[in-house]
C-alpha cells in the first residue's frame, strides 16, 4: 500500500511524515522546505506476528509495510505553476490513497500560508488544485480520443464519458463522486488515474491539550469530521508533535507515554487502520520455521489470488489452502492440536480469505 501524504505548507506535514518514517525529512517553518517527495517504508503493526513467530520457533518475522510518500505544499495556484507548481502531481498519481494533513492548531510561531486557520477552506484549496490537475489530464484525453471517434463508436462513447467528467469536475465537484454508467465507462474511470477519484484520509493536526478527547472540543476538527462525512472520508486526529517525539522512544517507553495521555494507540496505529478500513484491506498470515509472514490483500479476494500475492506460481498451479484462524492455532498450541479439534479447513477455489486466517497453500506447477 502506498499513501501520499499532502497539505498546504506549515500545516505539520513533514513533521508528521518524520514521525511516521523516522526518516527525518527536514521539516522547518518555511513553504517548500520538502521539494523532492520524501519516501518512507513503515512496518505495519501487527501483534499476531510475534505470538505466531514464537509459536513455530521462525528464523524471521515480516510484517506487512506500507510506503509514505512526502509531496511538498501546495499552494492556490500550484496547478498554474505557483510555488513548486505541478511538480508534486506525478507523485500523488501513484498512491492508492491520499493523506491530507490538516491544521486544526492555533500557534503564533508558525505562520499559516493564508493567514487564519481554517480547516474547510484549507481543503478546498488543495481540492480545486486536484481538479485543475485533473481537468487538464482530461483535456488532453479529449483532445486525443477525439480525433478517431468519428469513424469508432467506442471511442466516440468514451469522449462523451470524457465529456461529462469534465463538466462534472468544472461544477466544483471530485471525480470520486461522479457516476459511471456501466463497465466499459468503470474501466476507462480508472484507467484515467485522477487525483480526485482517489479515496482521502483526513489527519486533523491538533494541539497536545486537545489529543485525549479525540478532538471533540475542537471546532476545527468538527469542521473536518463533518465535511469528511458528506465526502465518505476517514479522519484520524493527531498531533504531529507528539508523534514524533513517540516515534523516537523504546517500545516500553511508548506504551507508558501514551498511557499518561490518555491515548490507547499513536497516531501511526490510528492511519493504519484509517488505510485499511477506507481500502477495505486485510492480511492473512503464512508461518513456518523460515519465516512468519503478513500478506496485504483486499477483503473479498479468493484463495487463488491470495496465493498469487506469495508468487505467481501459487496462484496458476493451487490446488487447495489449509486454513486455520490465528486464535484457534494459538490456543491450541499447534496445527497438529488445531487439526485434531477439527479447526483447519481444507478450502479449494471459491474460498473467501479473512482477516487473520493462517494459511498453508498447496499448489503444482
Amino acid at each position: 500500500m502506498k499513501l501520499g501524504i499532502v497539505g498546504l505548507p506549515n500545516v505539520g506535514k513533514s513533521t508528521l511524515f518524520n514521525s511516521l518514517t523516522k526518516a527525518g525529512a527536514e521539516s522547518a517553518n518555511y513553504p517548500f522546505c520538502t521539494i523532492d517527495p520524501n519516501v518512507g517504508i513503515v512496518a505495519v503493526p501487527d501483534e499476531r506476528l510475534k505470538k505466531l513467530g514464537d509459536l513455530y520457533h521462525s528464523k524471521k518475522v515480516t510484517p506487512a509495510v506500507i510506503e509514505f510518500v512526502d509531496i511538498a505544499g501546495l499552494v492556490k495556484g500550484a496547478s498554474k505553476g505557483e510555488g513548486l507548481g505541478n511538480q508534486f502531481l506525478a507523485n500523488i498519481r501513484e498512491v492508492d490513497a491520499i493523506v491530507h494533513v490538516v491544521r486544526c492548531f492555533e500557534d503564533s510561531n508558525i505562520v499559516h500560508v493564508d493567514g487564519s486557520i481554517d480547516p474547510v477552506r484549507d481543503i478546498e484549496t488543495i481540492n480545486l488544485e486536484l481538479i485543475f490537475s485533473d481537468l487538464e489530464i482530461l483535456e488532453r484525453r479529449i483532445a486525443k480520443t477525439s480525433r478517431g471517434a468519428r469513424n469508432d463508436k467506442a471511442l466516440a462513447k468514451e469522449v462523451a464519458l470524457l465529456e461529462r467528467i469534465k463538466a462534472h469536475l468544472e461544477e466544483g465537484k471530485l471525480a470520486k463522486t461522479f457516476e459511471t454508467e456501466d463497465e466499459d465507462e468503470l474501466l476507462w474511470m480508472a484507467g484515467y488515474n485522477l487525483l480526485t477519484a482517489k479515496k482521502v484520509i483526513y489527519a486533523a493536526n491538533v494541539a497536545e491539550e486537545h489529543l485525549a478527547d479525540d478532538g471533540a472540543s475542537n471546532p476545527y476538527v468538527q469542521q473536518v469530521r463533518t465535511l469528511a462525512q458528506d465526502e465518505d472520508c476517514e479522519v484520524f486526529v493527531i498531533c504531529a508533535q507528539i508523534e514524533q517525539e513517540i516515534a523516537e522512544l523504546e517500545d516500553e517507553e511508548r506504551a507508558m507515554f501514551l498511557e499518561e495521555l490518555g491515548l490507547k494507540e499513536s497516531g501511526l496505529e490510528k492511519l493504519i487502520k484509517a488505510s485499511y478500513h477506507l481500502l477495505g484491506l486485510i492480511s492473512y498470515l503464512t508461518s513456518g520455521e523460515d519465516e512468519t509472514r503478513a500478506w496485504t490483500i483486499t477483503r473479498g479476494t479468493k484463495a487463488p489470488q491470495a496465493a498469487g500475492k506469495i508468487h505467481t506460481d501459487f496462484e496458476r498451479g493451487f490446488i487447495r489452502a489449509e486454513v486455520v484462524n490465528y486464535q484457534d492455532l494459538l490456543d491450541c498450541g499447534s496445527l497438529a492440536a488445531a487439526k485434531e479439534k477439527g479447526l483447519v479447513g481444507l478450502e479449494g477455489k471459491e474460498y473467501i480469505v479473512k482477516d487473520g486466517d493462517v494459511i498453508l497453500f498447496r499448489f503444482n506447477v
